[in-house]
């Protein structure tokens, strides 16, 4: 199972280092993971970003001491990394409901996350819809932007992205100029952190041969072999659950790897099931 071994080290690297300032690009290095997939695949598994995790640990331990301690609260606030005793609080208050003050001085309950925990079930019993398929390079034109994936900043990003497309009526027209391999329309994820750090880019597009119209502009996806699964099931749930298949369950019963490649989602049109493109070699 190709993903438990990096899961599991970044989580004991997390908790060996807990403590103090952690770079994101390091936990992802020790996995030996891209940046980009590392983030991805932790949030998909753990249902929380990476940031989010390291937060929500060190607050559940900052409690702990608080309870257990008599240490003062601003020296709690700078060991579990925060500069002011005003940011730890606010945090503290966000996590367990209440202050720190009043979490020692009445001795209510905390709310703790404990280290995660990774469990073995035995899955692949539901069909995933799937084929394999081979393209030559092509092209596809539509708008791009770029985003964060750092604490999870890209998924609000890609949302508002789709919505602005959607009411500007750039959807409908990329639906009119589709006329490559590929019916409908794209949402293509491209791994910029070689170009710009902790940055992905993405693009609302569609498949076109011809000269690039106006206003717009246009990705060349390289040949590959592609694996493509058919979502099932009321949206946007039913993508997310897939993609979260795909990587615990596909990728660890099959020889492939990903092809380090843009990947996208395909909307063919009403009432025709979306689809995943994986990149495999």
């Amino acid at each position: 199972m190709k993903w438990i071994q990096p899961l599991q080290t970044a989580i004991q690297y997390i908790e060996d280092h807990l403590l103090e300032d952690m770079a994101i690009e390091q936990i992802a290095a020790e996995t030996n993971l891209s940046l980009f997939h590392f983030q991805r695949t932790f949030s998909l598994l753990a249902d929380v970003t990476i940031a989010e995790y390291i937060r929500r640990r060190r607050l559940t331990l900052a409690a702990y001491e608080l309870l257990q301690s008599d240490g003062k609260i601003i020296d709690l606030a700078f060991k579990y990394g925060y500069d002011t005793p005003e940011s730890f609080s606010k945090a503290f208050r966000r996590q367990h409901g209440f202050p720190p003050s009043e979490a020692r001085r009445n001795k209510i309950s905390i709310k703790a996350y404990n280290r995660l925990v990774i469990q073995l079930s035995l899955k692949g019993a539901e069909p995933m819809n799937y084929k394999m398929v081979e393209h030559d390079e092509f092209s596809v034109v539509g708008i791009q932007q770029s985003f964060s994936y750092i604490n999870g900043e890209h998924l609000s990003g890609i949302s508002t992205m789709w919505q602005d497309a959607y009411h500007s009526g750039a959807e409908d027209r990329l639906f009119q100029l589709n006329n490559g391999l590929i019916q409908g329309i794209l949402g293509v994820c491209v791994d910029q952190n070689e170009i710009h750090e902790k940055q992905m880019e993405y693009w609302i597009a569609t498949s076109y041969d011809g000269e690039v119209p106006e206003g717009l502009s246009t990705l060349l996806i390289p040949a590959s072999k592609w694996c493509v699964f058919e979502v099932q099931g009321p949206m946007p749930a039913s993508m997310q659950a897939l993609w979260k298949q795909i990587i615990t369950e596909w990728f660890p019963s099959n020889p492939y790897e990903h092809a380090g490649i843009p990947e996208f989602e395909v909307y063919p049109g009403p009432n025709q099931p979306p689809q995943i493109w994986i990149p495999i070699k």
